[in-house]
Formats: structure tokens, C-alpha cells, sequence
């Protein structure tokens, strides 16, 4: 060992004879080929490597200056000597490697940015192996498309509360796959063979409503001319799903209490009770704790309903679902024989992955069959995504110690920099629309870009 650590200091000193900047480019130079990148303090790319825009479909040209993706940060806790992730090529297709990462400091210690360096993943046994398959077939779980380790943990939720009677309600945004979760409640539970039902709340007025999920009977109301089934009794023995649960009229709450609490229930315009052996599974995009301090929902309901409460993160925080749910969805429109996608060009793909999908998977799903009907030909390219996909990001009012004209003194060297970092990653990297964003010319937002190494 003590020869090793005398053989690095007469390297190190050997190395003080020459330029360092000199030494550093070749470093580079030679590096090239290699699974090489950098990133600065604020996690954008510096660098990035011929070798990994090889091994990754993604070019240089694309990537430098924008924030890197989150398999590639390299953070002020500390260094990496080998930590096997799994990358996402341009294409879609996982690979696997082991990640070794420095931290750089600048002169007073702070943190500076970092360099990586990725390699080959060893070959694993096949005893090894096998232990991770039933992983990968719960990417696809009873139709929920995941690999995300949050959403191990809702799968899991769900097949222990199939296994009850228990009521549960699912909290998630528009689009998240909240009935894709009572689905698979359903189908893992003993009631699997009897109907599976949904009603959204929020789409019907509270007659109507009323009407669809208790029935009514002859004579009820003016155009009752027959008794009419409703969900609850259409649902004997199965699910009921109610999606927007905190959207129901409080008179309707009432009703719905006594379904649960009594199991029985009584028919617009009816006198006997019927009986209701329905699993009911509610879903909200509100927290109906402040539905209940806002006097919008009543409390006993609220108990009654989240019995086991079950959150579905959204799309925005299951990143590397993303390119899995992009080739699932664009697997499913290859098999209807119109046009076969089988790459996607990597600037699209970049674009697609950092999104933040606010309409989540019933958005990006409309995003693909929107490229299967404007594009043709096996490549889906960046023309192909929607506009707001292509136009520049609107550019947020900056902050008034960035404003030249709202300030007395001039900006600082760090002030400055932040204004220029900001002003790219909005404008999606338009030097116009950025120098523009901070009162620069164009050629004064290069200049300052060059002084400061944005």
C-alpha cells in the first residue's frame, strides 16, 4: 500500500511540471471514447462524451447546458465509487451500469460540480438473475404500467387490501389512474366475478346522480315511466367505484352513509329498503380533510370512505416510468397495422422526458396517438409531438434583482450568472427569447454566457 501512495505523489508531482488546463483537454481527449460526462453545481451538463452518445442515442449538442437527467446527478454528499443504476437510452431501452462519480470543489471548499464515469455492469449469475424477474413482471401490474419503486409499494397496498372487504379511497390527480386502481382491487378480490361498475360524481347533477346510483321507481318524477336499476343494485355482489367521490352533493353524502353503515338502501320515490352488497372503492383528486373543514364534505363520510387510503403519485415524480409508458402505449397503436414507430429521435425523446406531464398518463398517452396520426415513417421525431412540445417555454416574470432597471447598483458575477442559468432553462435554451427575458441583446447575452462558462 505504501508503494501505491508513493507512486500517486511522484505522479502528482510530475504533473506540477506542466499547464494544467493542457493536461485536463488531453485527459479529455483520451477520455472520449470512454462512458465519460460532467455536470456543474447546478446539475447541468458540461460535458458529455462520444461514448455515451453511442451508448445512449442522446447527442452532445442537445444536452450541454441543460440540467442533467436524475441517473446522472452527482451530489455535495459525497463520492461514488460504484453504484449500479439503470439509464434509459434514446430508444427506450433500460441498460444497466455502475456509476463511479467525483466531486469537484472550488477553491473555498464549496461544492462545484462533478465528473462520472460509467461502466459495463458485470455480467450477474443466473441464480442472481432469477431472483429478479418477478421485479420485472410487475411493470405491467393488473394494467398499471410502473417500475417505480413508490409504486412497488402501491401495488402492494392493493393486493393486501383485495384481500378485505375493506372500503378504500384512492387519492391521485386527473389522469393519474385512479380507475385503473379500483380495477385491480376488483379483479385480486374474492368479488372478481361479479360486475365491476364506475360512476364519476362530478359529471352528473345531484338528481341525476341520485337517480343512477340508487334507481328510482315508476312514477317517481316526471318521466319515470318505468322503475329504473341503479349502480348500487346493477353492482350486486361486485365494485362500485366512485371517482370524485368529494364532488357529491352533501343530501347525497347522507345517503351514501347510510349504504355503508346499514347496507341497505331505498329508491327514489321507493318505501322498503333493498339490500346493497357492494364494495365500494372512492377515488378524489381533493384532500377531503379540507373538503371537511370547508364544510363541503361531512366527516363521519370521510372516515367511512378512507378506510384504507391509497395515494398514486403522479407522473411528474415517477420519472422513470416516462419512456416505459411511451413504448407501451406506442406497442399498443403498432398493433393496430397503421404505422410501426420503432425509435424515436433523441431531441423528442430528451423533450418527452423532461416534461412535466400535468395532465400525467392520460396526457402522454394522447401525446402518442397524436404522432401515430400527424407522422408517418418508423421514426417518431420531435415535428410529430404536439406544439407545445416545439414552441419555447413561456418565460416567467424574472425576479426583480434580476431587472437591471428595478436595481441601484449593478448586478453581482453570481447574480448575473443565476439571471443567464434561469433564462436558458425557460426559454428551453432560445438565446433570443433569454437575452430578451433579461433586457440583453443578443450579443451581450453571448458575451456575458462566455465570461461567466454558462
Amino acid at each position: 500500500m505504501k508503494q501505491i501512495h508513493s507512486a500517486a505523489e511522484n505522479f502528482s508531482i510530475w504533473l506540477t511540471r506542466f499547464d494544467s488546463a493542457d493536461i485536463v483537454n488531453k485527459l479529455i481527449t483520451l477520455c472520449d471514447s470512454a462512458l465519460f460526462y460532467s455536470i456543474d453545481c447546478n446539475q447541468q451538463l458540461l460535458y458529455w462524451s462520444r461514448g455515451l452518445e453511442k451508448l445512449t442515442g442522446l447527442r452532445c449538442e442537445e444536452l450541454i447546458g441543460k440540467p442533467c437527467l436524475e441517473a446522472y446527478r452527482i451530489t455535495n454528499t459525497g463520492e461514488n465509487r460504484g453504484e449500479p443504476i439503470t439509464l434509459v437510452k434514446a430508444d427506450g431501452n433500460p441498460i444497466r451500469v455502475n456509476k463511479r462519480s467525483l466531486v469537484l470543489r472550488n477553491k473555498d471548499g464549496a461544492f462545484a460540480g462533478g465528473i462520472g464515469l460509467l461502466l459495463s455492469a458485470p455480467e450477474q449469475p443466473e441464480r442472481i438473475r432469477e431472483t429478479k424477474r418477478p421485479n420485472v413482471g410487475k411493470q405491467n401490474f393488473h394494467g398499471i404500467i410502473s417500475r417505480c419503486p413508490a409504486m412497488q409499494a402501491v401495488f402492494q397496498i392493493i393486493e393486501n387490501a383485495a384481500e378485505t372487504e375493506a372500503t378504500v379511497l384512492v387519492r391521485g390527480e386527473s389522469g393519474a389512474g385512479k380507475e385503473l386502481v379500483a380495477k385491480a382491487i376488483h379483479d385480486l378480490s374474492a368479488r372478481h366475478s361479479a360486475p365491476f361498475l364506475a360512476v364519476n360524481c362530478a359529471a352528473l347533477s345531484g338528481n341525476l346522480l341520485e337517480s343512477e346510483l340508487f334507481g328510482h321507481v315508476r312514477g317517481a318524477f316526471t318521466g319515470a315511466v318505468k322503475d329504473h336499476k341503479g349502480l348500487f343494485q346493477r353492482a350486486h355482489g361486485g365494485t362500485l367505484f366512485l371517482d370524485e367521490v368529494a364532488e357529491l352533493p352533501l343530501e347525497l353524502q347522507a345517503k351514501l352513509l347510510r349504504v355503508i353503515q346499514e347496507r341497505n338502501y331505498i329508491p327514489v320515490g321507493g318505501e322498503r329498503p333493498v339490500d346493497a352488497d357492494v364494495r365500494i372503492v372512492a377515488a378524489t383528486h381533493r384532500s377531503l380533510r379540507e373538503e371537511v373543514k370547508s364544510g363541503h364534505f361531512r366527516e363521519d363520510l370521510m372516515y367511512r370512505l378512507r378506510v384504507v387510503p391509497l395515494f398514486i403519485p403522479p407522473l411528474r415524480e415517477r420519472r422513470e416510468d416516462i419512456s416505459l409508458l411511451i413504448w407501451h402505449f406506442i406497442n399498443r397503436h403498432n398493433a393496430e397495422n397503421f404505422r410501426k414507430i420503432e425509435k424515436i429521435e433523441p431531441q423528442a425523446m430528451r423533450i418527452l422526458l423532461d416534461y412535466q406531464w400535468p395532465g400525467n398518463i392520460r396526457e402522454l398517452h394522447n401525446v402518442v396517438e397524436y404522432a401515430f396520426a400527424v407522422g408517418r415513417g418508423p421514426t417518431l421525431r420531435l415535428s410529430e409531438l404536439p406544439p407545445e412540445f416545439r414552441e419555447p417555454r413561456t418565460i416567467a416574470a424574472q425576479p426583480e434583482k434580476f431587472k437591471p432597471s428595478m436595481r441601484s447598483s449593478p448586478l453581482s458575477a453570481e447574480e448575473e450568472t443565476a439571471a443567464i442559468r434561469v433564462a436558458l432553462e425557460q426559454s428551453n435554451g432560445a438565446i433570443t427569447s433569454a437575452a430578451h427575458s433579461l433586457g440583453m441583446s443578443r450579443a451581450t447575452f453571448w458575451r456575458k454566457r462566455k465570461l461567466y462558462g454558462v
